[in-house]
């Protein structure tokens, strides 16, 4: 028999980095050392009192269904984070909780995009969201930051030359993933300005949030005059509580966005995990002593991997947030055999820049340990790659 598969699955490419991830691990089985800084996750235990918070809601016997958008607890818990953030404009009822920041997104592009719709991305931009966006049916206009060190405010004319009154949805990510920028408020009240000029909706993937480094604010665009309404706010529990395996994560929006978005949740994974929503409560109120620990953590290292990319005469844009840096490795060859070797030659696993939509660089993942970071480097310096 010869199956038949829908062509929006057809359209996505599988995730680059996940691939990478598997070129690892199966070195790894052969017995070979790798230095993974491919991972898109912290390498910190989840903060004991999460687990323990867990544990306590397994034992109380919260192992069945929730109503579908999420426990009351969490939602309040997750309002009330929102509104420190100057976000007043969501209450429990402008909230959906998800199994993990992915589904969040997800979620939004099924329910807002239609066939032919105009996706605009800032490049680079996580992998996923092009898949996101493809499997929803709607097509891609991309921006280019990286002449600007991946900063968007340099990037502003190219962006109002791309968007136009077509343009359905503009993703913004910062602190950003794969490059660790953090937008100024100025390139922030560019994108409100195109936004309302053009009524474009714009989601604001705030999931590195609470990484951010040299006193450098993540600024919510939703906070924005004119952006009340029409930004989907996204954040989750993956980075900042070293919660990936947990899956939870969380979106934020008009009432009739939510009541939308509510059927693409509950016809396809009812609810997040009860106990784990629990957990989530703990995270997001008793948790800012465990956080700010990793954060200082990542700045450490990120000022330690700078160094060593410098001295090896290797331009790297400084990230102000998230874990990772892009540096430039093959600014006139090809990054994706560059990442290749990497692996191959030098057992050292990361991403190239093309997976992302940028070229010539390849994604650094920093969690991990300042003695791998410095094994990593070495053995790229000893392969003759940088």
């Amino acid at each position: 028999m010869t199956m038949d598969f829908a062509s929006r699955v057809e359209r996505v490419e599988p995730s680059a980095t996940l691939a990478i991830s598997n070129k690892a691990a199966e070195l790894e089985a052969e017995g070979k050392d790798v230095v993974d800084l491919s991972v898109g996750e912290p390498d910190f235990d989840t903060p004991e009192n999460i687990k323990d918070a867990a544990k306590d809601a397994l034992d109380a016997g919260h192992t069945g269904y929730t109503s579908s958008n999420g426990i009351p607890e969490l939602k309040e818990a997750i309002a009330d984070k929102l509104h420190d953030d100057g976000l007043t404009q969501y209450d429990p009822d402008n909230l959906i909780v998800t199994p993990g920041g992915k589904q969040a997104l997800y979620e939004i592009f099924q329910t807002v995009i239609d066939d032919g719709d105009e996706v605009a991305l800032l490049d680079p931009a996580w992998v996923s969201y092009e898949a996101m966006a493809k499997l929803a049916g709607g097509t891609l206009t991309r921006i280019d930051t990286a002449a600007h060190d991946f900063q968007l405010e340099g990037a502003l004319d190219d962006l109002a030359d791309a968007v136009s009154d077509e343009t359905e949805l503009l993703v913004v990510n910062s602190p950003g993933n794969p490059h660790g920028a953090v937008y100024s408020r100025d390139a922030m009240e560019g994108v409100r300005d195109l936004a309302v000029e053009h009524d474009i909706t714009v989601i604001s993937d705030e999931i590195y949030k609470e990484i951010t480094y040299d006193g450098v604010e993540a600024i919510s665009l939703g906070t924005l005059d004119g952006m009340e309404d029409r930004t989907i706010t996204l954040n989750g529990f993956s980075k900042a509580y070293s919660m990936t395996g947990w899956r939870l994560g969380y979106f934020a929006g008009p009432e009739e966005l939510i009541s939308q978005a509510g059927k693409v949740h509950s016809h396809s994974v009812s609810c997040a995990v009860n106990f784990v929503q629990h957990a989530g409560v703990e995270a997001i109120t008793n948790t800012d002593d465990a956080v700010e620990e990793m954060r200082q953590a990542f700045a450490e290292r990120r000022e330690f991997l700078m160094e060593l990319f410098e001295d090896h005469g290797v331009h790297v844009p400084e990230p102000q947030g998230a874990f990772y840096m892009m540096p430039e490795i093959a600014p006139d060859g090809d990054d994706t055999e560059w990442c290749d070797q990497a692996i191959s030659e030098a057992q050292v696993a990361t991403v190239p820049g093309t997976a992302f939509g940028t070229p010539g660089y390849a994604r650094i993942s920093y969690a991990n340990s300042k003695e791998r970071l410095q094994e990593a480097v070495d053995r790229l310096a000893e392969a003759d790659l940088i």
